[in-house]
């Protein structure tokens, strides 16, 4: 993102912009914001992190985020928007990185929503992140520009502060690793598989879909609901994401 910069915010003016911002990114009018400048304003004052990016001037990016449990080790954030393609969400996210750990934070949890490929790619790939929890219709239904009116699944992803952020890579496979969920032809099938290691294919793009076929979203929606968020309770850990497409999870006992 070059030119660009990341600071904290702490002026009413500054949570106005970000509030627009985020109304301008999800689709909503501008009183119906994901976040509003009234609360923003009370998480900064109470010493939580609102930051912005900035482009020329010009506002591209915002995050938000507070602490969480466990208290005095973890941060939450809340929401990231960003303008697309410019690599703004990576500099905020770096940006958050740097703030908690000089307040000795251990590890930063968000959520997002698993069936969006290019946001696991991003959290799992590029920051090194994992999801630990699968949460079912966290938000209700959102009838958002960007959520569809689909149900909110989301996966709790922690990133690892006392740890370097890898560099990105190629997820290898295991010998015997088996598709549980597979993309077939853009439907979503299942494929009963004792592999240790098992595949959760995702749709090409589940944000188009939602407009063009609803009811193969649906489809998706409740397929990666059962596949990932049973395995998830079972105790599976997700080691990886697939040539940007696939989740690689490890079943529980199952060897490196």
């Amino acid at each position: 993102m070059k030119g660009a910069t990341v600071r904290e915010l702490r002026l009413m003016a500054d949570f106005d912009a970000v509030s627009l911002l985020y109304a301008g990114i999800w689709g909503t009018p501008p009183a119906h914001s994901p976040m509003s400048a009234e609360v923003m304003r009370a998480l900064s004052h109470a010493g939580n992190y609102v930051a912005g990016a900035y482009e020329d001037g010009r506002l591209v990016g915002a995050s938000v985020g507070f602490f969480g449990e466990p208290v005095g080790t973890s941060m939450h954030s809340h929401i990231t928007g960003a303008e697309t393609g410019r690599g703004v969400g990576l500099a905020l996210k770096l940006h958050q990185r740097q703030w908690a750990m000089a307040r000795r934070l251990e590890r930063i949890t968000w959520t997002y929503d698993p069936l969006i490929r290019r946001n696991a790619y991003f959290n799992l790939v590029k920051l090194g992140a994992r999801p630990q929890e699968y949460l079912t219709s966290f938000y209700g239904a959102m009838d958002d520009v960007i959520n569809g009116g689909d149900e909110s699944d989301r996966v709790v992803a922690a990133w690892n502060l006392t740890t370097p952020t890898p560099p990105p890579g190629t997820t290898e496979l295991p010998a015997g690793a088996a598709h549980v969920l597979r993309n077939d032809e853009g439907r979503p099938r299942t494929v009963p598989t004792d592999a240790a290691t098992v595949l959760v294919d995702l749709p090409d793009d589940i944000e188009a879909l939602r407009g063009t076929d609803p009811g193969a979203a649906r489809a998706w929606r409740l397929a990666v609901r059962d596949t990932l968020g049973g395995l998830l309770a079972e105790g599976a850990r997700v080691v990886g994401f697939h040539e940007r497409r696939r989740y690689v999870v490890r079943r529980p006992g199952a060897r490196p």
